[in-house]
């Protein structure tokens, strides 16, 4: 029997379909969200990305433009007059372009940011009609690059929107940062439970050739980098008798040169050289959100949210370049409709903006147009 545990397990990588299969599908349509008043004027409009259930078709992209008090819980589809797909696991801004990267449908849809108008959906196919099931993305030079389930790693022109090349990486990369003129895609093998991957892909950025793999824990997932190049990576574990840990890579040596064990994490974020952590436990459903110092290598402190704030399912977090504010998603049960809560850097709630959409993973924010 599969536990609680490895359903949520399932969820969180949108590997949902034994969910799905208990689920009546009247209760996943014709749903509304409810309304909601914008909480406070900010100089800031936010993207919030929902990706939905597998199979489902029903991710969304809200739109919240805090300047002018202007909302849209559905701005992709008022906009295109279609959704968006199935499963959309990651987003990210570049110029006046906002790239929303759709897992199942395999596809990079590409909007433009300020009137959230398709520009072209970029196919992810191998030769054989196969979905290479894109991740996450990160750019750098003019390209993006879009790590796959497949094993691969994409890089895309973004003014031609045309797929330049593809390297292959290990199996099933689950995230990806740059710096230091390398690529580093971690390489889950969660698609191939209990037989997971452990290692982290090194990329040349300029021969885009791998250089390196970089043995780590098992089960890697979100990995980012620091000012000073220094790489941060989650790792899993088997959800049993391995635990999530934290490592360090350099990016000099490519090397894990630290283990943080006194604390454990699933997701992260780093701006301005802290690290926005939370962690979730599958057993007991209990969360934690901290801060950690990537200059001097320590926690600053495992109780980031200062007023009594409840969450229940953290499901992604973000940060506010221009603000310093913090965006944490809330999932609840995976199978209503979740929440978004900014707190400000000092862990005090600033706003929730209840009912976003279903699953939502990603806060992308940016000066009002």
């Amino acid at each position: 029997m599969i536990s609680a545990k490895m359903i949520k397990y399932f969820l969180h990588i949108s590997i949902l379909t034994l969910i799905i299969l208990i689920v009546s599908c009247d209760d996943m349509h014709d749903k509304q969200r409810t309304g909601n008043e914008m909480p406070v004027t900010e100089g800031t409009r936010i993207f919030v990305l929902s990706e939905g259930l597998i199979n489902l078709n029903n991710s969304s992209l809200a739109m919240y433009d805090f300047s002018i008090g202007a909302k849209s819980s559905d701005y992709f589809l008022t906009a295109n007059k279609r959704g968006l797909g199935d499963t959309a696991n990651d987003m990210g801004l570049y110029g006046s372009k906002l790239y929303v990267v759709v897992n199942v449908s395999s596809q990079i849809e590409v909007l433009d940011a300020g009137t959230g108008l398709s520009l072209k959906q970029i196919p992810l196919f191998n030769g054989q009609g196969m979905a290479r099931q894109p991740r996450y993305i990160d750019f750098h030079g003019g390209k993006a690059y879009v790590c796959s389930f497949d094993g691969t790693l994409a890089k895309i022109d973004t003014t031609t929107l045309q797929v330049e090349k593809l390297v292959n990486c290990g199996r099933n990369p689950d995230g990806i940062c740059i710096t230091n003129g390398k690529i580093y895609v971690s390489n889950s093998g969660g698609l191939n439970f209990p037989n997971y991957d452990n290692t982290v892909s090194v990329i040349d950025i300029t021969s885009f050739q791998e250089i390196k793999k970089t043995i780590v824990g098992i089960n890697p997932y979100k990995i980012a980098s620091d000012s000073e190049g220094d790489v941060y990576v989650v790792t899993r574990g088997n959800y049993g008798n391995t635990a999530f840990q934290f490592h360090r890579i350099s990016s000099e040596t490519d090397e894990v040169v630290q283990d943080f064990d006194d604390f454990h994490l699933l997701n992260f974020t780093i701006q301005n050289d802290t690290a926005y952590m939370y962690h979730y436990d599958y057993n007991t459903g209990q969360n934690q959100i901290m801060t950690f110092d990537c200059k001097t290598e320590t926690l600053t402190t495992d109780r980031f949210i200062a007023d009594g704030t409840i969450l229940t399912t953290p499901f992604g977090i973000d940060v506010n370049p221009i603000n310093g504010d913090v965006y944490i998603t809330d999932a609840k049960s995976y199978l209503t409709w979740g929440d978004v809560l900014c707190f400000n850097r000092k862990g005090q709630l600033k706003f929730r903006i209840k009912e976003v959409g279903l699953n939502p993973n990603k806060v992308v924010a940016v000066r009002s147009y």
